[in-house]
């Protein structure tokens, strides 16, 4: 969720009988009931539909405590999330006591409390069971990426003032309660992330406020983690959005995405929260996000914190057996928290090398392990000459827009992306052919204009490897074919200080290589 959780301090109407009506198999024509208990609500799944309580519950950021209070919050849940996942939330319907006493789904009784209606999705497909169990492959990691810059281009505009002003709220909120846990948090280090993270917010500020001015807070989903992403008819999709209060399902963009990048950093799926993070800038297309990355130190830390203070207030309700391993969860997300709000210092490494010199596979491999988490941005010569071209990555470009006029446009481009992106503290990888001198000595200027330590690979291969690979390639960004290779055989590279690679081996070895050589 955007804000920390508390404890409960009031409980409303007595909901027993109804949970025990909903749980009687008796209620859904026979089919067998699954009961799911969360802090705020509790999900019974029958057959081939799900339905979702209000617990009776008043806390700090939400209350449920009335029937009045419930229907609202059932029906602002069907609203929002019809935005995310259409056709999964279909009604809310009342639970009745009708006349000879005995509860009713949907009757024309009294009403005691109300309910969403949901199509039943396979549980086992969250993206979380997924990934504890084979992990999230980086196909499945771009699909997500996609799906989730689709849903924030339509969801609407908040405003950002109010938003930015809770975020010091969240930071004061999780000091308060780390320091009411020194046996779990430790107090130096809880000192420590407080002021790390009041120091970064207010150095955010004016990067925040123009965010807000450019329309990019938006009432997002809120809780975006993989346990709140489900494979429905093979194609992931966002549920579970928080609905009871526009102000904590607001936020920057980047800071509704920071929640899903934080949560696969914490799984060591560095590499899906890569990819995630690299297809998403490529769906929006927005210069400004190259700007607003310098804020992802802050939203990952941020969520991070929030977690750790959500997981440590549920370990103290928790069973005595579930305790441990919720204590332990809570001690993770904190460490996590303390590490990303200090991010290590970013590079420029630029990738070079003739077509089919396996330049695009090495970015990909290599962007992950480069500091700051998720890792570097990729910027690519295909993609972006067909960007500024208003294509697609996967259409292919006609002779004419390779000129040495647009060849330079893209260069051009390429260096400007680089810049932003290393001076808001990221890291960058430039993936290109980088056969002119010239092109290999603006890039490192651009390094060095920013004070950040640069890396020049120059990727070799012999003509009859890069002609198997660029003869395998399907679906790629690349225009080139076997013609483009053999006539780059002609190119003068001239003076080229950047250190060869040799990629004539496997993928991994060439790997191997580049990591040593950016160490």
């Amino acid at each position: 969720m955007g804000g920390p959780v508390d404890a409960m301090r009031q409980g409303g109407d007595d909901q027993s009988e109804v949970f025990a009506f909903m749980a009687d198999p008796a209620t859904h024509g026979g089919a067998p009931v699954r009961r799911i208990d969360t802090h705020s609500g509790v999900v019974f799944l029958a057959g081939n539909r799900a339905f979702k309580i209000k617990r009776a519950v008043r806390y700090s950021y939400l209350d449920f405590s009335t029937l009045a209070q419930r229907r609202a919050a059932c029906q602002a849940e069907l609203e929002i999330n019809r935005v995310f996942a259409p056709g999964l939330y279909l009604r809310v319907v009342p639970i009745t006591r009708e006349k000879n006493g005995a509860l009713r789904l949907g009757g024309d009784g009294e009403i005691v409390e109300w309910a969403v209606e949901m199509r039943r999705f396979d549980e086992t497909k969250t993206l979380d069971r997924l990934a504890d169990e084979r992990g999230i492959d980086l196909a499945l990691a771009d699909r997500l990426a996609r799906v989730v810059a689709a849903t924030h281009s339509r969801v609407p505009v908040f405003e950002g003032a109010p938003w930015i002003a809770a975020l010091s709220r969240y930071v004061e909120q999780n000091d308060a309660a780390f320091r009411t846990q020194a046996d779990l948090f430790d107090p130096a280090r809880t000192e420590q992330l407080g002021r790390d993270s009041r120091r970064a917010l207010d150095q955010l500020r004016p990067l925040l406020a123009a965010r807000s001015a450019e329309g990019m807070v938006r009432r997002g989903h809120g809780d975006l983690h993989l346990a709140n992403v489900a494979l429905v008819d093979g194609d992931p999709m966002l549920f579970d959005a928080v609905e009871f209060s526009p102000l904590i399902a607001a936020g920057d963009v980047m800071y509704d995405l920071a929640f899903l990048l934080m949560d696969l950093v914490e799984r060591g799926l560095s590499a899906a929260a890569n990819v995630v993070l690299n297809r998403y800038l490529a769906e929006t297309r927005r210069m400004s996000d190259l700007d607003a990355v310098a804020a992802l130190p802050f939203f990952m830390s941020l969520r991070a914190a929030i977690r750790a203070n959500v997981t440590a207030s549920r370990a103290a309700v928790a069973p005595a057996r579930d305790r441990a391993e919720a204590r332990s969860s809570a001690a993770k997300y904190f460490a996590l928290a303390c590490r990303l709000i200090r991010p290590a210092p970013p590079m420029l490494v630029g990738v070079g090398g003739l077509s089919g010199a396996g330049k695009s596979q090495l970015a990909a491999a290599l962007a992950p392990e480069l500091a700051p988490p998720p890792g570097a941005i990729v910027l690519r010569s295909d993609v972006e000459r067909k960007a500024l071209d208003g294509r697609r990555e996967d259409e292919r470009l006609p002779k004419e827009a390779y000129t040495a006029e647009k060849s330079a446009r893209v260069y051009a481009a390429l260096v400007e992306k680089a810049s932003r992106i290393v001076s808001a503290g990221h890291s960058a990888i430039v993936d290109a052919v980088f056969a002119r001198p010239e092109e290999r000595d603006a890039l490192r200027r651009a390094a060095r204009a920013r004070g950040v330590a640069f890396h020049g690979l120059f990727l070799v291969a012999d003509l009859a490897t890069r002609l198997t690979r660029v003869g395998a390639r399907r679906g790629d960004a690349s225009d080139a074919d076997s013609a483009i290779v053999r006539a780059q055989e002609q190119y003068v590279l001239g003076h080229n200080d950047w250190e060869s690679i040799d990629a004539s081996g496997a993928p991994q070895c060439t790997l191997a290589r580049a990591r040593k050589a950016v160490a």
